[in-house]
């Protein structure tokens, strides 16, 4: 069953993101949902024999699975979750997209993440509108000692992105497991040094604007048999929708009518308005 409404306060988040460059939303995931991801994010780590990889920006001692919107049905919940999604939306807006979705599972021993900034490799001079909000969904406990994403509030304003490699004070987004940590793609972050026994566990559900490239390919990444199993927003988050009448569209119909076959209404063309 889809995970429950937690009301959230989106004014209030949103005038922190865009003060401080992040909100935590405390307690919007239910204990049953991050179990079940949990479980199959372990299926699915032994089924891919998930390794770390072998650069500092991935870490040498976390394990990440990719593009998991084609690994089963469950994963369907993290885009839409009636919690966060409105958050992004007010980011960025409704016709936003999924830029990727991965789990992070920082593992005892590994080291801070150099700092950076999500939208930095995007041409674009600084600061800038959102061209990127991202999230990560705390399946543990996030503490500074486990690893806890580390940002330095604020720095989405900066004309400019981080120095790669360069050290920055910054502190740790530490939040109970369940909560789920929103930020502007201009902040400057990195994922913390895990000190701890444990593995610190996340899920990066990561969006974009609409009328630029996602990070991850969803239209070539997820099988279409299994495209063809989303619900109308997913498919829209996607990108088989059409963005402000006009990006996107093929023939002058949505990309779900055209390659999934699924009856579906973007409204008029821009041409038509």
């Amino acid at each position: 069953m889809p995970d429950a409404t937690t009301t959230v306060d989106l004014d209030g988040h949103l005038a922190a993101i865009a003060e401080q460059g992040y909100t935590v939303l405390t307690d919007v995931i239910s204990a049953d949902l991050r179990a079940a991801l949990l479980d199959d994010l372990e299926r699915l780590q032994a089924e891919l024999g998930t390794r770390p990889a072998s650069n500092g920006f991935e870490g040498t001692s976390t394990l990440r699975v990719y593009n998991l919107l084609a690994h089963g049905a469950l994963w369907q919940q993290v885009p839409v979750h009636p919690s966060v999604l409105p958050v992004v939306e007010g980011v960025l807006d409704a016709g936003c997209l999924v830029s990727s979705l991965s789990s992070i599972s920082i593992g005892p021993g590994e080291t801070a993440q150099p700092i950076h900034a999500d939208d930095q490799i995007i041409p674009l001079p600084k600061p800038h509108v959102a061209t990127v909000c991202n999230s990560m969904w705390a399946l543990t406990d996030f503490t500074e000692a486990n690893g806890a994403t580390r940002i330095i509030p604020g720095s989405h304003r900066a004309d400019a992105s981080p120095d790669f490699g360069t050290h920055y004070d910054s502190i740790p987004a530490e939040m109970p497991a369940g909560s789920v940590l929103v930020w502007h793609g201009s902040l400057w972050h990195g994922g913390g040094a895990n000190t701890t026994d444990e593995r610190r566990v996340g899920i990066a559900m990561n969006y974009c604007a609409g009328w630029i490239r996602q990070q991850e390919n969803q239209q070539l990444g997820i099988p279409l048999d299994v495209a063809r199993t989303f619900g109308p927003r997913l498919r829209e988050l996607c990108g088989y929708g059409v963005y402000s009448g006009l990006i996107g569209h093929i023939d002058r119909r949505s990309p779900a009518d055209v390659v999934l076959g699924a009856a579906h209404s973007d409204g008029e063309m821009v041409w038509d308005v």
